[in-house]
């Protein structure tokens, strides 16, 4: 009997070492998030993963070669995956995994996926069955809304706004009646367009850009889209990505009608441009037309 006994332990130790061995060696994919700014905003745990993994396949490799330099990691094979080759590279990626390879994925910055590519990555994954994890960490949408002074729930993250005026102000129309803090990703050199942009479509209402976020020279302002479309259109040159915070839609609030808002445009626009021009750089933020525009600039300069 107890022969029998311990024959049937070592068959079960002997068995439970190879389910152990097979979960260590079945391949994976882990979504790394990696610091917005600050380099030492990074998890023990993501940089255990990044140590570990047989291959990292990234946004931009030299980024992340600095990143991994940064924190004595060294040895590592880099593969480029980013917007253009998105399709090619999710390929690449799951049969890595399928070859029982524990694979990273990480961004230039922040969080794979969320205005950053990675979701056809995911999309092929999902479809296979095969395993993916995601590592948290720092995110530039969030951290800006911590430190905006706007309510901070419910919020509605749009990301990325077109970056042609027409097609920006249309989609901005669409997010218009959101009673939710909206929050939105913006290059430094459309900064100001966009805010004019908000501020003729959403009205005059309270906001906040943050830039440089977690590192030395960051930058909070608050104010309202009219205020700020002022001081972004005073500054010759503004560094870093930005993010725009802008307070949620209230029919109570409301401060100014679409007549206001075409005003404060042109008034501003009258500061560096003639009237001919201001009534053209009007003309193309808002789809009114000229003509109109230009005899309001008239009115207005009596």
């Amino acid at each position: 009997m107890i022969g029998r006994m311990m024959r049937n332990s070592v068959k079960n130790s002997k068995k439970q070492s190879t389910l152990a061995k097979t979960a260590r060696t079945d391949g994976s994919l882990t979504l790394v998030a990696t610091p917005i700014g600050n380099a030492s905003d990074i998890s023990l745990r993501a940089l255990d993963t990044l140590r570990t993994a047989d291959l990292i396949f990234c946004e931009d490799t030299r980024q992340t070669q600095k990143l991994l330099m940064m924190h004595g990691i060294t040895g590592k094979k880099l593969v480029a995956a980013h917007a253009h080759n998105e399709s090619h590279a999710a390929s690449k990626i799951l049969a890595e995994v399928e070859a029982g390879k524990q694979v990273a994925y990480a961004s230039d910055a922040g969080l794979p996926l969320i205005s950053d590519p990675g979701e056809t990555i995911m999309q092929v994954m999902i479809d296979a069955g095969a395993s993916v994890t995601s590592i948290p960490g720092a995110n530039a949408a969030l951290t800006a809304l911590q430190l905006s002074g706007l309510p901070p729930l419910p919020f509605y993250f749009a990301g990325f706004l077109p970056p042609k005026t027409k097609a920006r102000c249309d989609a901005l129309k669409l997010l218009e009646k959101i009673p939710a803090t909206l929050i939105f990703y913006e290059a430094p050199h459309r900064l100001s367009e966009t805010l004019g942009d908000m501020l003729h479509v959403l009205g005059d209402r309270k906001a906040a850009t943050a830039r440089e976020l977690t590192k030395m020279h960051e930058e909070i302002q608050r104010g309202t889209l009219a205020t700020l479309f002022a001081d972004a259109e005073k500054q010759e040159r503004i560094r870093g990505e930005c993010v725009i915070l802008v307070a949620p839609y209230s029919p109570e609030t409301e401060q100014h009608d679409d007549a206001d808002e075409t005003d404060a445009l042109l008034l501003q626009a009258l500061k560096t441009l003639s009237p001919r021009d201001a009534a053209f750089d009007v003309a193309a933020k808002t789809g009114q037309q000229r003509r109109a525009l230009y005899q309001r600039i008239l009115e207005l300069k009596k």
